[in-house]
């Protein structure tokens, strides 16, 4: 674990002095250090919350919660199903700092604040208030998310929106398992994957009963729940009523029925994860467990798509936050330290590196921000077509590319990169979590495809986004006229040759996107390094391989 201890002495003979290592990297505003996050807040409209952003990253960055951070991860999530005498107890017992973190994540309305005032910006605020949270302890970003993205699926079901809505839009954090008169606010979960079937959720067999009016009741099992001490979840389940099958439904399962009662929540045990060890997961069944319907019955995909969108829109946030965690803390410890006479960040191998680490780590935050920027409450139309097709794009490409930036800045901080006691190792094995949870890479991919063949207009406002840098760049014209061309090829291709080139159209896809975004709001000597890093035709597909006469001082500089 991480010492936050400074200037304690040890009375003995010295062996050597402590020097040449950087000073720790705490007390500071990671807000106002991180360039990129502030200029594109402004650009997407956020930039009426920068007065609280900056708050944010004071409180972010702050020697206290970083030590929140490190006790969070290291004294991991512990399952009680049963107390002392044997009784059903089925509670997730946290660390005290992991409930520090997270309720200060709340009160800054990370999680809904976008919902619950959806003034102009609003999801561009939220994006980057989660992405301050996220870039320090990313293990609660997982609730905060699932609340957020869960609003989407609820806010339709008056009889389930009505009681719960303003609880998922409260600041306040309470960690007990209460009902409604006694909790005002509320946190959401989700148990969609089963043994047998994974994203394939059509396999599930869990089987929920009809009880009369909108009531079910549930048995079954779930491979994977998400936060299980949050106060209702998301299930989908084989609906029945009578003797008729009703297909897969979405139900609503509060952890806490009326008056208190427990509802049947069984933990069978919590998983042992490469990563995102603060957040508990968990095996679940469910055996005469209530629901309540979301949605319409059998229509459970349906009810659930839009928040997909937005969780997938958080794993491109979260995976943006570590890129920038990499980079603070790669770019810091080079200009702190000393090899063969010069300090590191001054060497032209490492800085090269270091600026192409932070190259990738500003277009994921263009990435992000724009997403956020086309789910505010009044998208238009073509936004909303946009972010069909632009959101899984992103996820598959920023989220695939974190653990291998992740490696690389570890790298720049040596031996140092790899021990437990620099945030680095943390963030190596946290970053693969973001391109499996909700689609690993084939499932976005096919969900590209998905999108192209059964709404044609998502395509056009792909095609209309690229067209915005038309002219800008002859490296990047040609990119996104391959690009397009293929996207047209495969959306009319055979079933299997579409599903064969999927990964290489959706990365295409991605690349234009990003370097579009680069063009328009990036810095010039950023944006055609970064065309020609990745495009041009000396790319290596290595960090570090900019073209000769890049400015990489420039680059670092507002990092």
């Amino acid at each position: 674990m991480r010492s936050f201890s400074r200037g304690a002495r040890v009375i003995g003979e010295a062996t050597h002095h402590v020097e040449n290592q950087p000073p720790w990297r705490v007390d500071l505003d990671e807000y106002q250090l991180n360039g990129p996050l502030r200029d594109a807040v402004t650009a997407f409209g956020g930039g009426w919350a920068d007065g609280e952003l900056h708050e944010i990253g004071m409180q972010v960055g702050s020697a206290a919660f970083q030590r929140d951070a490190t006790i969070a991860n290291a004294h991991t999530p512990v399952a009680h199903m049963h107390d002392r005498w044997g009784y059903r107890l089925d509670e997730v017992e946290y660390d005290p700092a992991y409930h520090r973190v997270l309720a200060a994540a709340l009160a800054r309305g990370a999680h809904t604040s976008a919902w619950a005032d959806p003034r102009d910006g609003a999801s561009v605020a939220r994006a980057a208030a989660f992405m301050l949270f996220a870039q320090v302890e990313p293990g609660h970003a997982c609730p905060v998310s699932m609340t957020h993205a869960a609003v989407a699926s609820i806010a339709d079901t008056p009889w389930v929106a009505d009681d719960w809505l303003p609880r998922l839009y409260s600041r306040e954090y309470e960690p007990r398992l209460l009902d409604g008169d006694h909790k005002r606010s509320a946190l959401i979960g989700m148990a969609m994957t089963e043994k047998q079937g994974g994203s394939d959720v059509r396999a599930n067999q869990t089987t929920a009963v009809h009880l009369g009016g909108n009531s079910y009741e549930l048995t079954g099992h779930k491979w994977f729940c998400s936060a299980p001490m949050s106060d209702g979840f998301l299930v989908l389940a084989q609906a029945r009523d009578g003797g008729t099958e009703q297909g897969l439904t979405c139900l609503f399962v509060p952890r806490v029925l009326p008056h208190g009662v427990r509802n049947v929540f069984r933990i069978q045990r919590l998983k042992d994860k490469l990563g995102n060890r603060s957040n508990a997961s968990a095996e679940v069944e469910f055996a005469g467990t209530v629901g309540t319907l979301l949605g319409e019955p059998g229509r459970g995909v349906r009810t659930i798509i839009e928040m997909v969108q937005r969780t997938r829109l958080d794993c491109v946030l979260g995976s943006a936050a570590g890129m920038r965690q990499s980079v603070a803390e790669a770019v810091w410890h080079a200009r702190g330290r000393e090899a063969f006479g010069r300090l590191l960040v001054d060497q032209p191998a490492m800085t090269a590196v270091l600026a192409d680490l932070a190259l990738e780590a500003e277009a994921a935050v263009l990435s992000g921000l724009r997403l956020a920027q086309a789910f505010e409450a009044d998208a238009s139309p073509q936004d909303v077509a946009f972010r069909r097709l632009a959101t899984p794009v992103m996820k598959y490409w920023v989220c695939k590319r974190g653990p291998q930036h992740a490696y690389e800045a570890m790298e720049c901080l040596g031996g140092n990169g790899f021990i437990e006691d620099f945030p680095l190792a943390l963030r190596y094995r946290e970053q693969p979590v973001m391109a499996i949870w909700e689609g690993a890479g084939n499932v976005i991919a096919l969900d590209v495809l998905r999108a192209l063949t059964r709404e044609p207009e998502v395509a056009q406002a792909f095609a209309a986004e690229l067209e915005t840098t038309g002219g800008a760049s002859a490296l990047l014209d040609a990119h996104t006229a391959r690009a397009l061309a293929d996207l047209d090829a495969l959306a009319g291709a055979d079933p299997a040759e579409a599903q064969a080139g999927a990964r290489r159209l959706t990365e295409a896809l991605a690349l234009a996107l990003q370097g579009s975004l680069m063009v328009r709001y990036a810095p010039a000597a950023a944006a055609d390094a970064f065309l020609a890093a990745r495009l041009g035709e000396d790319r290596t597909g290595m960090y570090g391989s900019l073209p000769r006469g890049t400015d990489a001082a420039g680059i670092l500089s507002r990092h």
